[in-house]
């Protein structure tokens, strides 16, 4: 078999490449434990292709960077951790929009399977799409899923991300019920509905349909009467375009006024909420949408809703 020059080349130079991702990689790891507001410029620039102007932020992305690295975000810590948050939904009078619990375990090889239904969603609190769905626990290999179980417990969340507010989260793995996906015909996995809130006010929505194995999400934005906005989001071979509108949740008022309770006094937050048969859950509440990254809004309405964040007056804490 004869191999073009270009090929010949791309063999020779390859471990080169591993070896510069790899050096690039261990750098970031550093600045994020070390140095996470250099880190975060450094993403901002990547995946926004602007730099962050820490003095004077204006739109959604530099000022929830503002906010990580100029303000006490512990609150965040204890509000973004999936298990402990469940407390404050308790407190703020919500707690029938929980998803049952099941269990909440430090170590993956106490969970006991036979004391869990047959279907069931595992997911570690403070990760980003650590989660398992299961439909039938009959068909896991529970081996399998104790060690992706603990590869998830030993992940240090937020280094790499410059989230530094996940690091203090204690991992654990809880368990809670499946809910079950009642719009099927509009699509493949359970509807997120992602509601934005800004000094405690909703302000706006987005939805997030037929997620694939393969991370890929429909997506749109609507405002507060649920008119659609696809001209406030820059689509992808990732981030699609919803092939139709999601029709308004039946609760979307209940949503709305657990917002209210559940966002007051924050200058921003997602919260994100399901609904099945008409019911709606609770999701999760999420200060660092996108680690503050975001690529799937346009710059326009990045404005739009950074111009809505009232900063607060406060020293520099670094």
């Amino acid at each position: 078999m004869k191999y073009s020059t270009k090929s010949i080349l791309r063999i020779i130079f390859y471990p080169f490449v591993l070896l510069k991702r790899e050096i690039a990689k261990r750098r970031l790891h550093y600045l994020g434990l070390h140095n996470p507001k250099k880190l975060a410029s450094i993403l901002h620039y990547d995946y926004c292709k602007r730099d962050i102007n820490w003095d004077n932020p204006k739109d959604l992305n530099e000022k929830i960077n503002w906010l990580k690295f100029n303000t006490d975000t512990s609150p965040w810590s204890d509000l973004s951790d999936k298990y402990k948050v469940r407390s404050y939904v308790e407190k703020c009078g919500l707690g029938d929009i929980l998803v049952k619990l099941y269990g909440v375990w430090e170590n993956a090889d106490d969970i006991n399977f036979d004391e869990l239904p047959s279907s069931f969603v595992l997911k570690a609190n403070n990760g980003s799409a650590t989660v398992l769905l299961v439909k039938d626990k009959n068909t896991l290999d529970f081996s399998k899923v104790k060690s992706q179980l603990k590869k998830w417990l030993k992940a240090r969340f937020g280094v790499m991300e410059a989230e530094p507010h996940y690091l203090s989260l204690k991992p654990c793995i809880i368990a809670e019920e499946l809910l079950e996906n009642d719009n099927s015909e509009l699509s493949t996995s359970l509807i997120d509905y992602k509601i934005w809130c800004f000094n405690g006010e909703p302000y706006s929505v987005f939805t997030c349909a037929n997620r694939s194995e393969e991370g890929r999400i429909d997506l749109l934005s609507y405002d507060m009467n649920w008119n659609a906005h696809p001209e406030h989001n820059v689509f992808s071979d990732h981030y699609r375009q919803c092939t139709s509108n999601i029709p308004k949740p039946k609760s979307f008022k209940q949503m709305i006024n657990a917002c209210k309770a559940l966002a007051k006094d924050i200058p921003q937050v997602r919260i994100d909420f399901y609904e099945v048969e008409g019911k709606v859950y609770f999701g999760e509440m999420t200060f660092t949408s996108w680690g503050g990254f975001m690529p799937y809004y346009s710059h326009k309405y990045l404005l739009e809703m950074g111009a809505k964040v009232k900063l607060p007056i406060v020293k520099n804490i670094n």
